[in-house]
């Protein structure tokens, strides 16, 4: 039988879960005002294969806005990995591949970790900080490419929920 303990740490994972699947769809959707407010105020997201260090919601957020410049299309499919609870605070991992084309042309399949530190806040679990290591880069140049041609590839509009 679970005690309130248990029952605890279960919602906890399920909420750093829910958390990086957020983030996930943030990014595929080109959502960054919605990826930023997963940050804690102070929150960094770093990239170290763009360059791109980012510090607070509002970097993430300007950061975001310009990805629509020089990105053509990205679609992020992200794993479940491991979760460690420390009370408040949480590190874990989470495994991604990554398929990216710029618009110069410029195209990558990645595979890849994102290496997490989770801050429990009156909101929920936010990102504290969020580091992109990629583990395996394919630059050959993709067969397909993103179908309907509409901003960033999308063919609909769908929202759940509507």
């Amino acid at each position: 039988m679970s005690t309130d303990g248990d029952l605890h740490l279960i919602a906890d994972r399920v909420e750093i879960e829910a958390l990086r699947g957020e983030f996930t769809d943030a990014a595929m959707m080109r959502d960054y005002d919605r990826a930023a407010t997963l940050f804690t105020p102070d929150g960094a997201l770093r990239m170290p294969n763009i360059p791109a260090e980012l510090i607070g919601q509002d970097q993430i957020r300007a950061w975001g806005a310009r990805v629509p410049e020089f990105v053509e299309f990205l679609v992020q499919t992200t794993h479940p990995g491991i979760i460690v609870l420390d009370g408040d605070t949480a590190s874990g991992r989470a495994y991604m591949s990554e398929v990216i084309r710029t618009r110069d042309g410029h195209c990558e399949l990645n595979h890849a970790i994102y290496h997490d530190r989770y801050q429990r806040t009156g909101d929920g679990w936010k990102f504290t900080e969020r580091v992109y290591e990629v583990r395996y880069r394919d630059n050959s140049q993709l067969a397909g490419s993103a179908p309907g041609g509409g901003p960033g590839g999308r063919t609909g509009r769908y929202r759940p929920g509507r």
